[in-house]
């Protein structure tokens, strides 16, 4: 019987991410199986392709296509089990086959693929590896050297894998056929226990691979990195002359230029690096999960990608640390630079303004002394018009002025009365100033 209560609405993503965890569920294998694993390299279009592909083969065997919004799907087929994971720059099928026989690579999973639907998979292979899981009886795998045979005699990788329970050996080559090899000599494995080991193998695999495409980008970029580092050395070691040996303006626009080739460079290869570190992290969680233990003479895994896979991925962990560090130092001598820049303009507007404060003084004299000459002339002007007025008023016969009298007294009066007009006029005008 099932109790419903009252509670609230379900999150929308509440049961696609509960789910979450269970979408890779390991496929159970009866021993001994085979197994053939591709990655292939997708763009947006590919990936719409892709599903209408996989759906053909759904179509032919008579089971349901994944929908538009699966992720994984896992089926089984006449004679084989499928396993399909969609990821973000890749897609992975896994193919599962029943052996009948412990003779290592004798069936491939591939061989009971469809031929023509197999060639016209979208996509670029990244990794194609083929792994077999047998039974520790079969004489052809009783001793290093054996094994080894099966990888065309090349230096073997492996381990004890699962707390004891197989033993995993491959190559990390690609053979003639175009893929790599994973061999697995059972001990006392369950089927899903081989499903999950087979799982972080290949994850192993295309995972590193993966995490090595940065390495390229690296290795095209560090030339570029090392001028971009010398270019601003120089224009670092030009600012440090006294300012009358740098032109700061040019040493700013090439400092900006270079700015701009920095934050371009990071912005076109940071997803890539960061997606090298995330995909390395995944691989060295997928070995510590193998649980390795040494078999004499031979390398683990572990150790393998150590010495191999460690050096590639820490250049590229330097190369995106050292453009992030340059582009620190571009802004901070952009910063000092603006700096000196500001401070040359602001010693330019000082010189401009003391300049013009002498000229104003200049000016203030210069209209001082107008003003002088101009209070003689309004005061001749106004003495002239005296002496014109009492020349006029002698023509009355009850009028008797000395004209030339008249006007000599009126000069000093008229002189004081124009100066303590002009004086008023001046201390109004600075009283409108100051307010």
């Amino acid at each position: 019987m099932t109790t419903t209560f009252p509670i609230p609405k379900d999150h929308s993503l509440r049961f696609n991410l509960h789910n979450e965890v269970h979408a890779r569920t390991p496929i159970s294998l009866k021993i001994p199986a085979s197994t053939s694993f591709l990655a292939l390299a997708l763009n947006h279009e590919e990936k719409q392709l892709e599903r209408i592909h996989l759906a053909k083969l759904c179509d032919r065997y008579g089971i349901t296509a994944p929908n538009e919004s699966a992720s994984h799907f896992s089926a089984t087929f006449d004679s084989f089990k499928m396993n399909w994971e969609d990821h973000a720059e890749f897609s992975s099928y896994s193919f599962f086959i029943r052996k009948n026989t412990d003779e290592p690579f004798s069936m491939l999973a591939l061989q009971e693929v469809p031929a023509e639907w197999l060639s016209q998979l979208p996509g670029k292979i990244v990794v194609a590896a083929h792994a077999d899981i047998i039974q520790p009886t079969s004489p052809s795998v009783s001793s290093n050297e054996a094994i080894s045979s099966f990888f065309s005699n090349n230096c073997i990788v492996g381990a004890e894998v699962t707390g004891g329970a197989a033993r995993a050996f491959t190559d990390f080559k690609i053979h003639a056929d175009g893929f790599s090899r994973f061999l697995i000599i059972n001990s006392h494995l369950k089927s899903r226990q081989a499903g999950r080991l087979l799982q972080r193998l290949f994850d192993i695999e295309v995972y590193r691979v993966m995490a090595l495409l940065a390495y390229p980008v690296a290795k095209q970029l560090i030339p570029e990195l090392n001028n971009a580092n010398k270019q601003l050395l120089s224009i670092t070691s030009s600012m440090s002359e006294s300012p009358e040996n740098a032109n700061d303006n040019e040493l700013l626009d090439e400092l900006t230029t270079l700015a701009a080739q920095i934050e371009n460079n990071i912005a076109t290869h940071q997803y890539r690096f960061g997606a090298a570190s995330a995909y390395y992290h995944i691989v060295e969680q997928r070995i510590e999960d193998l649980r390795e233990v040494r078999i004499q003479g031979i390398q683990t895994i572990g150790e393998f990608m150590k010495k191999r896979l460690e050096p590639a991925i820490s250049t590229c962990t330097s190369t995106s640390k050292r453009f992030n560090s340059l582009s620190k130092r571009i802004n901070n001598a952009g910063q000092l630079l603006r700096t000196r820049v500001d401070m040359t303009i602001e010693r330019q507007n000082q010189a401009l303004l003391t300049s013009m404060d002498l000229r104003a003084k200049m000016q203030l004299r210069l209209q001082e002394t107008v003003e002088g000459l101009s209070i003689v002339a309004i005061t001749s002007y106004i003495v002239g018009l005296i002496g014109s007025i009492t020349k006029a008023a002698n023509t009355y016969e009850h009028i008797d002025i000395n004209p030339a009298l008249a006007t000599g007294l009126s000069i000093p009066v008229i002189l004081i009365i124009v100066a303590l007009g002009v004086r008023r006029i001046h201390n109004k005008i600075h009283t409108w100033n100051e307010d």
